[in-house]
């Protein structure tokens, strides 16, 4: 029977497994560039939200935690290369984050998609991890797209949703809801390629989720939501991001078209140097 999460999520496991309540607790993040921390840059090396959660639960236990997200995956990049790993490492809490990297491209496959999801799914709660994954919100809206472009990247969204939806309605999983957490409607929740979150979303996703794992039962502080890194620090990051960010989508340039990567490009090229009110917090 499933156990109802506040905000609409389910858990079929029940709550937080005991061993998570003594022992180590075992955290896997599978994904792309948003677990993998790009927007949140700590000293040479990106963060990102799951080790800021994974952080937060180290405060009262004993974590390992393993973040096999890379940039640029693809849902079937995790299936083929990420889940196996992910499933060697034992999890009680496994993260899954991805499918934007699929529909900005124009070999998006919904079966395809779908299959690879729910095998991934599957194999993790059969292994006895609560899953931790998402709805996504309009990029569309954050990247500031045409309406000509938008639309149908909008309809695609709404497709990798329907399939989240389908595979946490039938396995269980702590799903957050990134429209409604806001986190597509403030600037100051984005980084400067408009692609990834900031050090602020970041904060916010780590947040949502460590509530939910309080409500099952796992005890520890919730991580903090303010910022910590300087303004030099913020502008350092930004231009690193900038560095990676362009590249990428000018090789998106064929699936979203040229005119819309230009537009893209010279959005994030001429974002607002300054922080974000946000981000000052």
């Amino acid at each position: 029977m499933n156990q109802q999460i506040p905000g609409g999520s389910t858990n079929s496991n029940g709550g937080v497994p005991t061993s998570c309540l003594t022992g180590y607790v075992r955290v896997v993040a599978l994904g792309d560039s948003a677990t993998y921390g790009l927007g949140d840059r700590v000293g040479d090396h990106w963060r990102g939200w799951a080790a800021i959660l994974t952080e937060a639960i180290g405060t009262a236990h004993h974590i390992s935690f393993c973040n096999l997200a890379q940039s640029g995956a693809t849902v079937r990049d995790v299936r083929g290369t990420q889940l196996g790993e992910a499933l060697d490492h034992r999890p009680q809490v496994a993260s899954l984050v991805v499918g934007i990297n699929d529909v900005m491209r124009s070999s998006w496959d919904r079966s395809r998609t779908r299959a690879d999801l729910l095998d991934c799914v599957e194999a993790l709660t059969q292994s006895g991890a609560i899953v931790v994954t998402v709805r996504f919100h309009d990029h569309s809206r954050v990247l500031g797209l045409p309406r000509w472009l938008a639309r149908p990247m909008r309809e695609r969204i709404e497709e990798l949703n329907a399939i989240y939806d389908e595979v946490c309605e039938r396995f269980g999983c702590i799903q957050i809801d990134l429209e409604d957490l806001g986190i597509g409607a403030q600037r100051g929740y984005w980084a400067i390629d408009r692609l990834h979150p900031s050090e602020a979303g970041h904060r916010l996703l780590a947040r949502n989720v460590a509530e939910h794992l309080n409500s099952l039962g796992l005890a520890f502080d919730l991580p903090p939501l303010a910022p910590t890194g300087s303004t030099a620090d913020r502008r350092e990051s930004a231009r690193i991001l900038l560095a990676a960010s362009v590249p990428w989508l000018v090789r998106r340039a064929r699936d979203l078209g040229p005119r819309a990567a230009t537009r893209i490009v010279h959005a994030a090229r001429n974002y607002a140097a300054t922080p974000a009110p946000l981000e000052r917090a």
